[in-house]
């Protein structure tokens, strides 16, 4: 049973992962699926490269949960596109999600970091 529950904390945390990506990326303007997958490849300087089948379901996800709306537009290329923008309320739970990622980065930089934390004596 806790096998079970970690791969479902850790599916969990992936899709978070890749949700704050995506919700970030839209605060710099509406963008099409295609274009915010670049956009995440490209900021992060080719590390993250996502698939477009997470990337839909991901989409599907947050505009079920309201974080973002979708319209359909042109794209660069005149195709038919879906455009997807950043809702006032995935402007909050991006807040939310970003303080706590800012947290965890800090934890891990200050444990890899190889800075050594004071021993606390055991009673």
């Amino acid at each position: 049973m806790t096998t079970q529950r970690t791969a479902a904390d850790r599916i969990s945390l992936l899709q978070g992962t890749l949700d704050v990506l995506i919700l970030k990326t839209l605060v710099f303007g509406p963008r099409h699926g295609q274009g915010i997958a670049r956009s995440i490849q490209r900021q992060s300087e080719e590390v993250f490269f996502v698939d477009h089948g997470s990337l839909y379901l991901a989409l599907q996800r947050l505009e079920d949960k309201r974080f973002i709306s979708a319209k359909w537009g042109v794209s660069e290329n005149n195709r038919k596109a879906r455009y997807y923008s950043l809702t006032a309320k995935g402007r909050e739970h991006l807040a939310e999600k970003t303080t706590e990622w800012q947290r965890l980065t800090r934890a891990m930089e200050l444990i890899l970091g190889g800075k050594r934390a004071p021993d606390v004596e055991e009673a």
